[in-house]
């Protein structure tokens, strides 16, 4: 089955941006773009929009606007749109599932945090098991320009971020662009270690040399199936949300994997793509892990 490229948009600045977005993503891959808008009731009695019919006109009247604009833009990009009536987070989740990715707008980091960091986009990006990408408003094709590298996080065993470096290098390799893959390390506290860690470490010649000889294994494969992406090893020590938001400056586009889970108080993403999508000035991409 092919999957579409899946614009989320509610009218705002950064929705249309990540419309935008998602309309070069689906040039560059030969795919559909598809354009959902959910949409519930409001009623209105101060204004000449209290029945449903004339509300859902002026969605689609937008929607369609909006639209026309991309399609000017990128001739021969096939399009199909959906205004669907219903719970918002229930209607992304379902275009998710449906999609090759989901994309989205966010505000990120500021005096209001985006709705995509709020209760809404934080329960899409816990619950779809697809790739969501979240562009800002003032996103530009030229940010997308040859030099600007395709960032991504790579912690634990290779197995914990091979999804994500292989949507990584994809998008690379699409874009002519280098990879720069990202290891933080830190020192880890006295009473974790133990008589096999001791054993590894000293087999690695210590921690840092450790450190990149796991980076490297993670890398292999993907080298391997990707040969023609360059790669940048960054091995830094520090907390892998500042060592990544550190190089987000020379980033089109971040790439982040997420093990999400559900507390009493809600969903949570892990701290590092929450603070990535909070202040990383470029696109984030946040790849779900297979359990």
């Amino acid at each position: 089955m092919t999957r579409p490229i899946t614009a989320g948009v509610d009218g705002t600045e950064e929705s249309l941006a990540a419309l935008d977005w998602a309309a070069r993503e689906a040039v560059r891959r030969g795919l559909t773009l598809r354009v959902v808008q959910a949409w519930t009731f409001q009623p209105y009695e101060a204004i000449d929009a209290a029945d449903p019919g004339t509300q859902a006109r002026w969605v689609r009247d937008a929607l369609d606007e909006a639209v026309r604009g991309v399609t000017a833009r990128h001739a021969g990009l096939d399009v199909v749109t959906d205004v669907v009536s219903g719970d918002t987070v229930e209607t992304l989740l379902d275009a998710a599932a449906e999609a090759e990715l989901l994309v989205l707008g966010s505000r990120g980091h500021g005096p209001v945090v985006g709705f995509l960091l709020g209760s809404v986009g934080q329960q899409v990006i816990v619950g779809a098991n697809r790739p969501v990408v979240l562009v800002r408003a003032g996103d530009q094709p030229s940010a997308e320009a040859a030099g600007r590298e395709i960032v991504v996080g790579q912690q634990g065993e290779p197995e914990d971020s091979a999804e994500t470096l292989r949507f990584a290098f994809e998008i690379a390799a699409r874009r002519g662009a280098t990879v720069r893959a990202v290891r933080a390390w830190s020192l880890p506290p006295v009473f974790a270690y133990s008589p096999g860690s001791m054993q590894l470490l000293d087999e690695a010649g210590g921690l840092e040399p450790f450190e990149k000889k796991a980076l490297g294994a993670a890398l292999q494969p993907m080298r391997e199936l990707f040969p023609d992406v360059p790669v940048i090893e960054h091995l830094e020590i520090g907390s892998a949300g500042q060592v990544l938001l550190s190089v987000a400056g020379r980033a089109q586009l971040m790439v982040v994997g997420r093990r999400a889970r559900r507390t009493g108080v809600g969903a949570r993403i892990g701290s590092v793509a929450h603070g990535v999508l909070h202040h990383a000035p470029c696109p984030v991409a946040v790849i779900p892990h297979t359990e």
